[in-house]
Order: C-alpha cells, then sequence, then structure tokens
C-alpha cells in the first residue's frame, strides 16, 4: 500500500455522483467528473438509476485511467441505501430511493418489531430514512422478490461488489440511522434476528480493507491495471470525519455539509440525545459511536434560493444584520432539529443579496442549533459546498462563540476522506481558521435574536 499515491475515489451523493482523483501527496484532486443523481420514477417504486451511475463510474474511471496513473479505487455514499442481490449477483428489486413514502404505509407494524433508539441511536424518521423500516416494507410488499435476496449491500459495499464481485458489510453504512446496528456492542440491532435478516448481511470488513482487484470485465471496459485494489468504502459524512479523527486533538466537530448538514461531535459533552430533534448516534470508520446531528441544509438552501441570484456583497450582509432579516425553522418539515416547525420570513421576504445572506444565516444557526445538541466542543471544522460561503462561516462562528475552520484548496471531505481508506498522505490538509469581523457584534445580537424568536414560537 506504500505505493499507493492516486485513488479514484466514487463518490456517490444524493443529489450528485462525482468521481475524483486525489493525489495523497498534497491531498488535491487532481481531476474531476460529476453528474447528477436522478433517481427513475417509473417501476414499483422511485429508484436509483443503477445503470446510468455504472456508466458513469465506468466511462469516468477510463478517462482518469488515460490521464493519469490510478493506484487505487475507493468509495463513498449517501446513506439509508441497499442494494438487494440475489446469488447470481443481480439486482432482485430495484434500489429503493429513501425518499419515497412507501415504507410509511407499514410504519405501526414496523415499529411493533423495531428496536428501540436507546438500544441503536437510531432516531425514528420519515419514509425510508431509516434502512430497516425498507427492508421491512420491501420484505412485506414484495415477499417472492426479497424471498431471492442472497445478500443485502449497503451502498458504498455494493459497488465495490459491481467492481471486484466480493461481498463485504462496513459498520459506517450500517451505523447510520439504520435500525441495523448496536453501536455500543457493535453487533446487529436485535430488529435483525427478529426479521431473520442476519443471514443476509455479509461479513464485515473495515473501511480499509481492500475487498480485492477489479474484474476482468472492469478491465476490459477502462482500460486499468487488472491488480487495481478497492477498498471496502464508507459512508460520506463519515468520510468527512475521518481525516480529522486522524490528525487532531479531542474535542472538535466535524460539520459535513451538502444536500444533508452532519453535525459530529468528537469529545464533547455526553449529553442525552433526543431521537425526536434527529440527533443520533453514527459509527466511525474505528467502529466508534459518534453523537450527530442533522438537517437537510443543502435542499432547504435550494428551495430557498430557487430562482434568486446568489451574489452578495458586504452592504448586504450590514442590511440583513440591521434590519434583522430572519428566515426561521423549518424550510424541509420532518427532519432536523425542527422537525414539526413550519418556517418561514418574518417581515418582508428579501431577494437577491440580501436572501443569500439571510439564508445563509439561517443555515449556520440551524447548525449551531445542531452542534449544541449533541455536546460540541473545540474547533468547528465544515467540510463540503458550505465551506465557500462566508456569510454562514462568520455566522456559525458568532453563534457558537467557538473558532470555525475551513479545509484550504479545492477538494471536498468526502472524497479526501475516502482516499485516505487506501494509504496515508504526505501532508496533512492545510486548513484556515475563520477570524473574528468587523461585525461580530452585530452578528451575536442576531444570533440571539433568532434564538429568541424561535423559542417564542415553541418546538
Amino acid at each position: 500500500m506504500a505505493a499507493i499515491r492516486h485513488v479514484a475515489v466514487i463518490d456517490i451523493g444524493k443529489t450528485n455522483a462525482k468521481l475524483a482523483l486525489v493525489d495523497l501527496e498534497d491531498l488535491s484532486e487532481v481531476a474531476v467528473r460529476k453528474m447528477p443523481n436522478r433517481p427513475l420514477a417509473g417501476g414499483p417504486y422511485p429508484h436509483h438509476d443503477i445503470e446510468a451511475l455504472w456508466s458513469f463510474i465506468l466511462d469516468g474511471l477510463s478517462a482518469l485511467g488515460r490521464e493519469h496513473p490510478v493506484d487505487a479505487i475507493s468509495l463513498t455514499t449517501h446513506g439509508a441505501t441497499a442494494a438487494l442481490v440475489g446469488a447470481a449477483g443481480d439486482l432482485v428489486l430495484p434500489v429503493l430511493d429513501y425518499e419515497h413514502d412507501g415504507p410509511d404505509g407499514l410504519r405501526e407494524e414496523y415499529e411493533a418489531v423495531r428496536s428501540p433508539f436507546a438500544e441503536t441511536g437510531s432516531p425514528k424518521l420519515p419514509n425510508g430514512l431509516n434502512l430497516g423500516a425498507q427492508l421491512f416494507w420491501l420484505e412485506r410488499t414484495f415477499p417472492d422478490a426479497f424471498g431471492r435476496v442472497h445478500a443485502v449491500l449497503t451502498y458504498p459495499q455494493f459497488w465495490g461488489y459491481r467492481l471486484t464481485g466480493i461481498a463485504a458489510g462496513e459498520v459506517t453504512s450500517l451505523g447510520c440511522h439504520s435500525d441495523l446496528w448496536n453501536p455500543r456492542k457493535r453487533d446487529y440491532a436485535s430488529l435483525v434476528d427478529r426479521m431473520a435478516w442476519r443471514a443476509l448481511f455479509p461479513p464485515l470488513r473495515r473501511a480499509d480493507a481492500v475487498l480485492g482487484p477489479i474484474l476482468p470485465d472492469v478491465v476490459n471496459r477502462t482500460g486499468l491495471d487488472p491488480a487495481t485494489p478497492v477498498v471496502c468504502g464508507i459512508h460520506d459524512s463519515n468520510a468527512s470525519l475521518l481525516p480529522h479523527l486522524i490528525t487532531r486533538n479531542q474535542p472538535f466537530a466535524v460539520v459535513s455539509t451538502g444536500t444533508w448538514v452532519i453535525a459530529m461531535a468528537v469529545g464533547g459533552d455526553d449529553l442525552p440525545l433526543d431521537p425526536a430533534r434527529d440527533t443520533l448516534i453514527n459509527v466511525n470508520a474505528h467502529g466508534d459511536p459518534v453523537p450527530s446531528a442533522r438537517f437537510m441544509g443543502g435542499r432547504e438552501f435550494e428551495r430557498v434560493m430557487e430562482g434568486a441570484g446568489k451574489d452578495w456583497r458586504e452592504n448586504d450582509l450590514r442590511a440583513v444584520l440591521s434590519e434583522a432579516v430572519m428566515l426561521l425553522p423549518s424550510v424541509e418539515g420532518g427532519t432536523g432539529p425542527y422537525p414539526d416547525r413550519q418556517g418561514g420570513w418574518t417581515g418582508a421576504e428579501p431577494v437577491e443579496g440580501r436572501r443569500f445572506v439571510a439564508a445563509s444565516f439561517y443555515l449556520a444557526l440551524m447548525t449551531a442549533t445542531c452542534l449544541d445538541l449533541v455536546g460540541a466542543r473545540g474547533q468547528t471544522v465544515v467540510e463540503g459546498p458550505f465551506a465557500a460561503n462566508r456569510p454562514y462561516l462568520s455566522m456559525l462562528s458568532a453563534a457558537t462563540g467557538r473558532p470555525v475552520v475551513v479545509q484550504d484548496g479545492g477538494g471536498t471531505g468526502t472524497s479526501l476522506g475516502a482516499a485516505l481508506l487506501a494509504g496515508m498522505p504526505g501532508t496533512a490538509p492545510p486548513s484556515a481558521i475563520i477570524g473574528p469581523t468587523g461585525e461580530d457584534e452585530a452578528l451575536r445580537r442576531y444570533a440571539k435574536l433568532w434564538k429568541e424568536k424561535v423559542a417564542c414560537a415553541g418546538r
């Protein structure tokens, strides 16, 4: 593994799929390819377009291999997703989109067998956001097809299986609000045995374990070296966390941003978690529990900013602060720290630059709420798209009273973290601390007022 430098990372997010070539010498992305990840509406239920994603992966690996050396392949994906594979390696059912509401139709029956939050650290979530609820619904709704299931593969490991033919399980995806994993016992939850599913899960492997080399068909399609190793893979927010587990002293927190904003506290205060506010226990790459909270921040931001420009100026920021233009939770109901609240603007609805700033402040204050819920302390590291949003970063620092750190250079935490599974870096990732600004006192007043308004409106 010492010779590995260039790692091709397959990074499948809920909104976009990405293929990045990461140079471990300086932890940079030297090449990136992307495509929208759009589920298909047809068939028995909304499902992921597996063949389109597979073509994107193979075409991308081929293109990367023509331009650069590819020493290894790593994998990271969104959670709450699994592939049901038959004995011949085929999908016995389409890969369900977790936003489908089908599982809610059997919610009462599922709750009768579901493991409690105290056991799993997995809150009750709508639609298919609990993977156990997906499996329960699929088994009850399509019993004949489910009876042909040979292996239940969590999503990163499914793509590893497509590349290598080796089936494996892995704890970061199993421990992602799935209802399937007991993080303290480091074993499957009681639900799995009640439903007689344990035999369907393949042997567990570490996220950094090498599954094997790529299959001959993959070699023929991509032109890569037949000996190219593929590692087992990791859930995306835990990929963001991994570099900091390796390099930082506790306590600290990592905020992974994208479609979901995931706040993860390492070495923070030991607080009781409230499942009604979308707190949960994630499981990191070492198998350890990590108190976490989340909301659908990227989705909310896109909804709020739809059709509006995203350019802003300093006078927009000052105007939002002086006029206390605010967005209150929640934009996307059913998840996050205020799942039952219907949000909206206080006063006149802003436009253009002021709208961008006020929406960014909202996201920062929701993030700060999540960090408070999980007892975060120390520096807050922000990964992903929000790391380039200065109003967000400034408000987050002001609202928490703690330093905010962002990673310098191109690249996202998920891709860089997944690349580390294939080999250790030649350097630590460069970072920058968001320092004080001339607006700090005004930011703190705004944060205080926002919290008061939210409290007055009731949880």
